[in-house]
């Protein structure tokens, strides 16, 4: 191992999936089915396919390091930044910036498994879950303790989401990526109690589920908005709004009862900031008190501010005033990420940021948000100095 001084660990980057992925993890019936990447006849770049469709240049989830801004993209893999894609050259960029683990999300299932919907196949949307699943194990290989990775989830089908957990937990991993806007998908809002055998199978494994960004059907970078805003204010704002549903759907767990009745089960808000928190939860603990509470489903003996501070964490990256909401989102529950390698993640000013972020935070401050809260959520084997 080099002489590295580790002093981060990144909660939230991706894996811009090889090409591989599905088409040698499932039957040779489902083969010709499954997500493949095949050269774009009219673009040139190297896409993702669902048979004939078009689903998402491979380059568009690897743009770390690549000079022009977003949507311009890489065109193919050897375009893009070799971290991106394998591990080997991930663990490498992680030496050169001090990180000692991450944390791993996908790309081409979605940020929520809602794109294995598309598939018409019930069993093929399991075996393509599955396969996922199996890859991100063989993918950390080159050092397991360095990754977290976490697993895809059949949400859509409670029995099969349950058996995955315990499956997956089994094999290493070690947080469970589930849709935070069910109804979005016409399945039982979060509230219902159709999700029991999820939360308890999650609860018992003491894997945390994760809330990323975009996991419901809320993408709002649309040609129409393009066309009538430009494109950067289009993407701005589809990245405001990705931010801001996360905390709808925050409020919508707080308030949901579903901590009260599982209460070691733990949640993290993924790639959606902190500023917005503090109102959040004072809002939910205001607005709760207003209303009538004869039919109320769940059990509110806690605030939903002091439900957040017992079960649920937050990732934050840009924000350079991050600190002035730290007491009140609470310091032992706020990760650090990158998002390497999207489109929105730091690269080139890791060490500049963080500085600019708690350059003037105590260093115990400091250790809890960069690496100790990570450390222990995930429960990351740490290394040896």
């Amino acid at each position: 191992m080099p002489d590295t001084a580790y002093t981060l660990i990144d909660a939230d980057t991706h894996i811009t999936e090889p090409a591989d992925v599905w088409t040698s993890r499932v039957p040779a019936r489902w083969k010709d089915r499954v997500p493949h990447v095949r050269r774009d006849e009219q673009s040139g770049e190297e896409c993702w396919f669902l048979e004939d469709n078009r689903m998402m240049p491979v380059g568009m989830t690897a743009m770390a390091g690549w000079p022009e801004k977003f949507p311009n993209h890489p065109p193919s893999y050897e375009a893009s930044h070799a971290g991106a894609y394998d591990a080997s050259a991930r663990l490498a960029y992680m030496d050169e910036i001090g990180c000692w683990a991450q944390v791993l999300y996908p790309n081409v299932g979605g940020f929520g498994s809602q794109f294995f919907l598309r598939l018409p196949d019930e069993e093929l949307k399991l075996a393509c879950v599955r396969a996922y699943n199996d890859f991100q194990i063989d993918w950390i290989s080159p050092d397991p303790r360095r990754f977290v990775p976490v697993m895809a989830t059949p949400f859509w089908d409670v029995p099969a989401a349950v058996a995955e957990i315990e499956r997956c937990a089994a094999r290493g991993h070690k947080g469970v990526l589930f849709t935070a806007a069910p109804q979005d998908f016409d399945l039982p809002f979060l509230a219902d109690r159709h999700w029991d055998p999820l939360w308890a199978a999650a609860q018992d494994a003491d894997l945390p589920i994760s809330f990323h960004i975009g996991s419901g059907d809320d993408f709002v970078f649309s040609p129409p908005r393009i066309a009538a805003m430009g494109t950067a204010p289009a993407y701005a704002l589809a990245s405001c709004t990705l931010f801001l549903n996360n905390g709808i759907q925050l409020c919508d767990l707080l308030l949901s009862g579903v901590l009260s009745r599982f209460p070691r089960l733990r949640f993290v808000s993924v790639e959606s900031g902190i500023g917005w928190i503090p109102f959040a939860l004072e809002a939910a603990d205001y607005s709760l008190e207003q209303g009538d509470h004869s039919d109320r489903r769940g059990d509110f003996d806690l605030k939903p501010s002091e439900l957040f501070r017992r079960q649920v964490y937050a990732c934050y990256w840009f924000e350079q005033g991050a600190a002035d909401h730290f007491e009140n989102v609470g310091v032992d529950h706020i990760l650090f990420e990158t998002d390497f390698p999207h489109p929105t993640c730091l690269y080139g000013n890791v060490g500049e940021v963080i500085e600019a972020g708690l350059g003037d935070q105590p260093d115990d401050v400091r250790r809890k948000i960069l690496f100790e809260n990570s450390a222990a959520l995930y429960d990351i084997p740490l290394p040896s100095a």
